[in-house]
C-alpha cells in the first residue's frame, strides 16, 4: 500500500519525537503527521491574533510570542509542551519575527527545550 499523503515533515518537527541519543522517531509516521497538521494549523491561525495582539497592547513582538506561549504551555491547549514551543517558534517565522526564548514548560512536561521550525 502507498502512502497517498506526501507531506514532508519538517527536521525541527520530527525532532520533537527523537529523543536524546537516537536517531528514530518514537511515534508512528501517522501520529506525527497528524500531530504536525494540527500545529502548522494552529501558528497559521495565530497569525492575525499575534498581529492584533501588537497593535492592540503595544507591546514588543517577544512579549506577544511569550504570552501567546504561555497559553499554549496549558495543560489545556492539547499539545505537549515541545509541540507548544515549536508552534511559537512556527509562528515567529510566519511573522517574520526573531525566535522567541524556551516557554516555561508545564510540571511534569519537558524542559521546553526543542528545534526551531
Amino acid at each position: 500500500m502507498t502512502d497517498l499523503n506526501q507531506l514532508q515533515l519538517p527536521a525541527s518537527f520530527l525532532a520533537l519525537f527523537v529523543p536524546p541519543g537516537r536517531i528514530r522517531p518514537t511515534e508512528s509516521r501517522e501520529h506525527m503527521l497528524a500531530r504536525y497538521e494540527f500545529c502548522e494549523d494552529l501558528a497559521q491561525t495565530l497569525v492575525e491574533h499575534a498581529r492584533t495582539l501588537l497593535w492592540q497592547l503595544g507591546i514588543a513582538e517577544e512579549d506577544v510570542l511569550e504570552r501567546i506561549g504561555l497559553g499554549l504551555a496549558e495543560e489545556s491547549s492539547g499539545l505537549e509542551p515541545p509541540e507548544a514551543q515549536w508552534v511559537v517558534c512556527r509562528l515567529a517565522e510566519l511573522l517574520g519575527w526573531p525566535l522567541p526564548a524556551p516557554i516555561p514548560g508545564r510540571p511534569g512536561g519537558s524542559d521546553g527545550e526543542t528545534g526551531n521550525p
